[in-house]
């Protein structure tokens, strides 16, 4: 078996313990993933704020020599229903035509309260 962890340089990575990504063999995991800029910013507008979850997550994703292509599951946390459509519009721009699995949950909260959607994925490598 062979494991590969990937960081994007979080501030919590070392202290909660945690790694952006984890591949072991040709299953990749990417952990929960909030849509925050370098700078520490984040845009009010869930779209945009969908988007960035998805370049994080697929930077990750590519960092073990997965794409797009390969991902076979996403989970998206929003806090508020009325934006589903708009977060679901960025999620299909990358995924309509490879439609993995996914699941959009409507949640009380997330870590910062300026998180509209968090998101998370797994891919299976060839």
């Amino acid at each position: 078996m062979e494991r590969k962890n990937v960081s994007s340089g979080s501030p919590f990575e070392a202290t909660i313990g945690f790694s952006r990504a984890v591949r072991v063999d040709e299953r990749v995991v990417v952990s929960g993933t909030a849509p925050i800029w370098p700078d520490g910013s984040v845009d009010p507008d869930p779209k945009k704020q969908a988007r960035r979850c998805l370049d994080i997550m697929l930077a990750a994703l590519a960092e073990v020599g997965g794409r797009a292509e390969d991902v076979v599951r996403t989970r998206m946390f929003i806090t508020d229903a009325s934006d589903a459509g708009v977060i679901g519009e960025a999620h299909g721009e990358v995924f309509s035509g490879i439609r993995p699995a996914s699941t959009m949950v409507v949640v009380s909260g997330l870590l910062d309260t300026r998180w509209k959607v968090e998101m998370e994925l797994e891919a299976m490598l060839p």
